[in-house]
């Protein structure tokens, strides 16, 4: 079966590193210096996370919609 996920990607100036979360998937976390790898990390993580879940608990994952850029002035 073939799952369908959407990363947030932050750069985190800080430690330089960009960081890469799967928002419904436990554990789907990870961090690189390249978007390069850490594209590769997310590919390698999610592949981890699912083999660790029941065929139940895939079913159960979130389903992607879409996003929203929301502007708000202050």
């Amino acid at each position: 079966m073939t799952y369908n996920f959407t990363a947030e990607i932050m750069q985190d100036n800080e430690i330089n590193q960009y960081i890469g979360i799967v928002p419904g998937l436990p554990g789907a976390h990870t961090q690189a210096p390249t978007l390069d790898e850490l594209y590769s990390n997310l590919h390698d993580v999610i592949q981890l996370c699912l083999q660790e879940m029941s065929d139940e608990e895939k079913l159960e994952l979130p389903h992607f919609i879409g996003t929203q850029n929301i502007t708000v002035a202050v």
